[in-house]
């Protein structure tokens, strides 16, 4: 049986894969860093027809971390690599975790296979799930 807190992630995540497909960009805006520099809130943005569109709190539990009521935003803890990567990478397994089609050199397949030499052929299977999204500081 499901816990509550398993059942609230699944349903985010289902609400997040209508609306986000591999190859999309997502946003992300610094909004608190604490005074030790090993705490940030960073706040999450898909853009929709055309507007960004917050979705901070979905893809906090959706990927599996914390979200600051106080700050509104994504709670990440650490230091020393790109934080808002890292989220949006956790999230990115968390939508595609059987990993996702290559989206193909017209739209610049954002998997890393490409980095290591695959060629870019549309409907590849790409293995992890983590490099379908694509993320962008704003």
């Amino acid at each position: 049986m499901a816990t509550a807190a398993q059942t609230e992630r699944d349903e985010a995540r289902e609400r997040l894969a209508k609306r986000i497909e591999p190859g999309d960009t997502i946003y992300t805006v610094m909004r608190h860093v604490s005074r030790s520099g090993m705490m940030r809130a960073i706040d999450v943005y898909e853009m929709h027809e055309d507007a960004p569109h917050r979705i901070s709190y979905p893809a906090a539990l959706a990927a599996g971390f914390t979200y600051s009521r106080k700050h509104e935003a994504v709670r990440i803890d650490g230091a020393g690599m790109d934080m808002g990567f890292a989220i949006v990478y956790n999230l990115s397994a968390s939508l595609f975790p059987d990993g996702f089609k290559c989206t193909g050199a017209g739209t610049r397949c954002p998997s890393n296979d490409h980095s290591n030499g695959a060629k870019y052929r549309k409907g590849t299977h790409h293995q992890d799930g983590g490099y379908a999204l694509r993320q962008r500081w704003q």
